[in-house]
This record gives C-alpha cells, structure tokens and sequence, in this order.
C-alpha cells in the first residue's frame, strides 16, 4: 500500500447495499473496516428496500465511468430486483466479485485477473497449510455460481480430482467418505457428520448458520468431524476472515 501511494495511487472500492438484510449489513461492515485497515478508500451506497432495477443500473453506470477501482453489489438483492442484470452491468475490470460473465469464462480457461472472494480463500488456506492439492479426491459439495461452481474449478486447476455433489445426489455420505478434501458450501447447519469423514481428510467448512439458539453453526459438525480431520476450520473465523482478505487483494 505504501509502494502504491507513493505512485499517487490510492485504490478504492465501492459496495453497494440494497435494503437491511442483517447478514448482508454484517458483512458490508467488516469490508469497509477491512479497507479502513489496509489504508483503501471505502464508498458505501445504502440503497433503501424500494430501489427500482433503473435505480440501480443507473448508479453503478456512474461508479463504472468513475474513479473507483472496484465495485461490489451485496447480495441477496430484494426479490424484485434482477440479480443477472445488476451482475451483468458491472464494468468485468471492476468486478471485485469475480462474477460477471467475462470473469467466469476465464476462470474456467484457469487464465483470469479476479477469483471469486470465498473460493481464492479457501485455495489460500490449503496452500499456507502445506497441502498439496495434486492427484487429491476433492469433494465441494454445493454448486452455487458464488461458490461451489468456481470452488470446483479451482481445485481442478491445481490438479485435484473433483466431485462436485448437491441436492439430487445420491448417497451423499458415501461420495463425501472418498474425499480427501472435503469443500463443504450448501447452508444446511452441521449437515456433514463425523462419520462421513475419512480419516486424515482436510475438511474446509465454507457455511455460516445460525440456529434458533443464536449459536452461529457451519456445514459440518465441527465437533465430530475434526475427530477425524487432519486439518478443519472453525465457524466463525475460518473462512469468512480469508474472503475478505481476498477482496482486498481483487482491489
């Protein structure tokens, strides 16, 4: 940062909000500290609930043709609203998200200039740990555009052997039991159990609920599965912390 704005160039962001999801508001918060921390400049657009579609083309067509480096849309957007368009409208250099089309294709030919946030984390993570993804059985089990689709590209691209499972397939315990790294991102609380764990797998927990008690919870059982696990992460603070430090390094 220091080399930077010795260039005269200060990178900043813009996140755009749209309405008062609580999660949603949560993690706006830590981005704009996490640019606080780093020394970036931070612009934030709350939007109230109400925002027409041409409302919010309109503003980010103004932050495309301005100065800011990156421009990121919290979703969920409100149900009225089109969330392919607003993804589609924002400028390909300027999608810190890694989710316009343009950037996907690219992640898909492995020759890109943004990762998606959560998924460059979790690569993050394996890598500091020392664990060599080649020749692994990877199971991401979820296939959302945000995470499980670009997460399954990624661990191809280092070499990994991938199985990617959802809603449909069928005896989820038995594929996840192969993995020797276990991607877990389908929002179901503690939906993976310890006894789908294979011994000394590396098991990476991408989910964040939070139960009638308050307690927030991720995918996997966290108690049974790091039984068994060679190396797990907790919810909160294992992957949450890495897709934040991912966004500052897309600006």
């Amino acid at each position: 940062m220091v080399a930077l704005k010795a260039k005269g160039v200060h990178p900043g962001l813009a996140v755009i909000i749209v309405g008062d999801d609580p999660a949603s508001r949560i993690y706006v918060n830590n981005k704009k500290k996490a640019c606080e921390y780093v020394g970036f400049r931070s612009e934030e657009y709350a939007l109230p609930a109400n925002t027409t579609q041409e409302e919010l083309l309109a503003l980010i067509d103004t932050l495309n043709q301005s100065d800011i480096d990156g421009i990121l849309c919290q979703l969920p957007l409100p149900a009225h609203l089109d969330e392919k368009a607003v993804i589609n409208a924002i400028r390909p250099d300027k999608d810190v998200d890694a989710f316009h089309p343009v950037n996907v294709g690219k992640i898909m030919i492995g020759d890109y200039d943004f990762l998606p946030c959560t998924p460059a984390g979790v690569m993050e993570l394996i890598r500091e740990s020392g664990i060599d993804i080649r020749g692994k059985e990877c199971v991401v089990i979820g296939r959302s555009n945000i995470v499980g689709k670009p997460m399954s590209m990624l661990l191809l691209h280092a070499h990994g052997t991938v199985t990617i499972c959802h809603s449909r397939t069928v005896d989820l315990a038995e594929t996840v039991r192969r993995a020797d790294i276990v991607v877990a991102a389908v929002g179901v609380p503690e939906l993976i159990r310890g006894d789908m764990i294979k011994e000394g797998a590396v098991v990476i927990d991408v989910g964040m609920n939070r139960l009638s008690d308050g307690r927030l919870v991720g995918d996997v059982a966290f108690s049974e599965a790091s039984e068994k696990a060679s190396a797990i992460t907790p919810v909160p603070g294992g992957v949450g912390p890495m897709t934040i430090a991912m966004l500052m390094q897309n600006r």
